[in-house]
């Protein structure tokens, strides 16, 4: 049967979802670090060896080894570890412990700048070659050297909080690295969350042992994140901060459209049907690009479903979102053609010097074509890669989806045409 120890470091592990490994690795780090404090010295590079199954309440069970890296022999100056010593207490990182270890020449600094030479020998983890076999005969370069301590006594109270408070500290380590390890490793996952609370304009979603966070950035506008709303995100990023993981999630990724049709349409989901090209305005408008190299599917009704109801699914999820499906072309003539629907094109003429696509609509569609805002042409030039001016048949351009400006006079308003003001109304955003 186990130790009662053993038991314990089993219980904090599963109840921590981290390895007993680690456990086990992070009790030797503390009892390393308490030994250092109440026996070692200086020049001791402490490692520990704990055995739970022989632990006795004092010492026993506890190996303590003085480790050291065998390098060559060298000559060292006779004041050579007074200045390694006055140089290891002066550079420390935020932990207190020293960065490197560095001692400043005596040469004048050059244009204010210090020279700083880098020790070679450091004797808290190097011994010489010639020291080394002194220890073992047959010691060699780069062999490491481990010279077993005794532990004259019991711990002190001082020691024994140190332990305490490292062992805290690195179980908590553990547990955010391993939550991060696993969310990283999701990224891009449709998830099904909770909304657990707001704070400010953060909304948290709670994961059980840790939480997801939505900036405002990631939230749709007008959209309302209500405590208890259940709701479907895109986990957009995992980064690991100075307080753990933090796990940021999107409503407005496109990705999160492109989970949708995955999740809802089978024929995506088994590779029949391919998402070949997104753009979204969060919120407001999404147009997705699609294609199938069996000739007996129709990619387009594929994602509509009968008489609609794989789409209106994914817009009920969006909150009322409007997508446009359309079908991806290599010819980008037909492709802009497409793009730009529900507005029907007549013709599309390439400027390929420019990169620029002049599109001709009936008078009839130019609000159609230019969309709200100049959405509906400022998402099929980002969709297609290609600048798109709108072109009113029979007239001159009307719209133009880069410069977010009309770039000619509109003719007053006629029967079925689009009126000056109308135009105004729909001048694309910049």
């Amino acid at each position: 049967m186990a130790s009662p120890i053993t038991q314990a470091m089993k219980q904090i592990a599963e109840e921590k979802n981290i390895s007993y490994e680690s456990v086990l690795e992070t009790v030797e780090s503390a009892l390393a670090a308490a030994f250092r404090k109440d026996f070692g010295n200086k020049n001791q590079n402490i490692r520990v060896e704990f055995d739970s199954e022989k632990y006795d309440g004092q010492t026993g069970g506890i190996r303590v080894f003085d480790v050291k890296e065998v390098v060559e022999d060298m000559e060292l100056p006779e004041d050579y570890f007074e200045r390694f010593e006055a140089s290891y207490a002066t550079k420390k990182r935020e932990d207190g412990r020293p960065s490197r270890v560095t001692i400043v020449s005596e040469q004048a600094p050059v244009d204010g700048v210090v020279v700083e030479d880098e020790f070679k020998f450091k004797p808290k983890t190097m011994i010489m070659l010639s020291d080394a076999r002194d220890i073992k005969a047959d010691a060699a370069l780069a062999e490491e050297i481990r010279v077993e301590l005794t532990v004259p006594a019991a711990f002190g109270r001082m020691a024994a909080q140190t332990a305490k408070q490292i062992i805290l500290q690195k179980i908590r380590e553990a547990e955010r690295e391993v939550i991060f390890s696993d969310f990283k490793g999701r990224e891009g996952e449709l998830m099904n969350v909770t909304v657990q609370r707001r704070e400010g304009r953060l909304v948290i979603i709670d994961f059980g042992r840790t939480s997801g966070i939505m900036v405002p950035e990631d939230q749709i506008e007008f959209e309302r994140y209500d405590r208890g709303k259940r709701m479907k995100v895109i986990l957009r990023e995992v980064v690991m901060t100075t307080k753990g993981p933090e796990i940021r999630l999107s409503r407005t990724s496109p990705q999160l459209v492109v989970g949708l049709f995955t999740q809802e349409i089978p024929e995506i989901a088994n590779g029949v049907v391919e998402i070949k090209a997104i753009e979204r305005e969060a919120g407001s408008r999404t147009k997705i690009a699609v294609t199938t190299n069996d000739p007996a599917i129709d990619p387009i009704g594929s994602c509509i479903g009968q008489r609609g109801t794989r789409i209106q699914m994914i817009n009920r999820e969006l909150g009322g979102e409007k997508v446009d499906v359309i079908e991806w072309s290599d010819n980008p003539a037909r492709f802009i053609q497409e793009a730009l629907k529900p507005a029907p094109v007549i013709k599309v003429h390439l400027d390929e010097a420019e990169h620029l696509a002049h599109a001709h609509v009936a008078p009839d569609q130019l609000s159609l074509a230019i969309g709200k805002g100049g959405q509906n042409v400022r998402l099929a030039a980002k969709l297609t890669g290609w600048r798109i001016t709108i072109v009113k048949e029979g007239g001159e351009a009307v719209a133009d989806s880069e410069k977010g400006e009309f770039v000619a006079p509109v003719v007053p308003s006629e029967e079925g045409s689009v009126s000056e003001s109308e135009v105004e109304n729909l001048t694309p955003k910049a």
